[in-house]
């Protein structure tokens, strides 16, 4: 393939007949506008041209069964470039945007903390802010903070030093010079703060579990949610989805609950056991 044609050929692939059909097919009549901005990300982007086409489109996919738009100017969801791949990557408005959606959440939100609003940070209540204290235009910080119709909240502080540490221990696109960490340091901070939260502490929708698995991945196969991990940001909540998903498993009161779940065996192939002894179970009649 000349220097040229592997430039042009995310583009030619986006805009063939039968990769337009599948992106209707998961998106309607939305399709059109969310093709056009992908293929407007990827012209602006020399990396991004460069890159494995179906890496490039792999990743638009997801953002498309996610239902959210590719566009660096409203953070919902990115497509970034790694090498000669590309990954997907959630900014900070997808995980609210996909935890509205799962009807739990009464107010979720992420903030930048300045120089005199942290009051307090009692180990077993959480933190304190007075926001109307801020004496300077120091950052020290950021939050994310969560409340559930149920009544339950929780909220989750990261200093500066912290998010800074976090980003170039996992991040390999930190000091990027067009890497989001660089460009967007805030977002990307906040998008850090609000996904540990979440990831966590929230109820999380099968959607949601999906976007945890998805985030800062090179996307195989968006059905069966084989993905690997370039920037690995993931260990640590991907471990802890495992944990989450074998709860599920082990808990789920009928078959329509735990085949929805059966996506996810690929991925954890070890709960494959876990998954086969809750169908056994539930084929007998539920609880023993």
């Amino acid at each position: 393939m000349s220097n040229i044609e592997k430039k042009q050929s995310a583009v030619l692939l986006l805009q063939s007949e039968v990769v337009q059909t599948k992106f209707k097919e998961i998106l309607g009549t939305k399709s059109k506008g969310f093709i056009t901005s992908v293929l407007s990300v990827i012209s602006g982007n020399t990396s991004l041209r460069n890159a494995d086409a179906n890496s490039v489109y792999m990743a638009a996919m997801m953002a498309a069964a996610l239902d959210l738009p590719i566009n660096q100017s409203l953070g919902f969801a990115y497509i970034i470039p790694y090498g000669d791949k590309a990954q997907f990557q959630l900014g900070s408005k997808g995980f609210i945007q996909l935890a509205l959606r799962s009807g739990q959440f009464k107010t979720i939100s992420s903030s930048v903390v300045y120089e005199g609003q942290l009051k307090a940070n009692d180990p077993l209540k959480g933190y304190e802010f007075d926001w109307s204290n801020k004496i300077s235009d120091t950052v020290i910080g950021y939050v994310a903070y969560f409340s559930l119709i149920n009544g339950f909240e929780k909220s989750l502080f990261m200093n500066i030093d912290e998010i800074k540490n976090h980003g170039m221990k996992f991040s390999k696109t930190y000091n990027s010079k067009s890497g989001v960490w660089q460009t967007d340091f805030n977002a990307m901070a906040e998008k850090t703060v609000l996904k540990r939260l979440l990831s966590k502490f929230a109820p999380l929708s099968i959607e949601m579990q999906k976007a945890i698995v998805a985030d800062q991945a090179m996307i195989n196969d968006v059905e069966t949610m084989d993905v690997s991990y370039i920037d690995n940001d993931q260990k640590e909540e991907v471990d802890h989805e495992e944990k989450r998903l074998l709860s599920l498993i082990e808990n789920a009161k009928d078959n329509q609950t735990l085949s929805k779940l059966y996506v996810y065996l690929q991925k954890y192939p070890s709960l494959s056991s876990a998954y086969l002894d809750a169908h056994d179970r539930l084929e007998k009649g539920g609880d023993e």
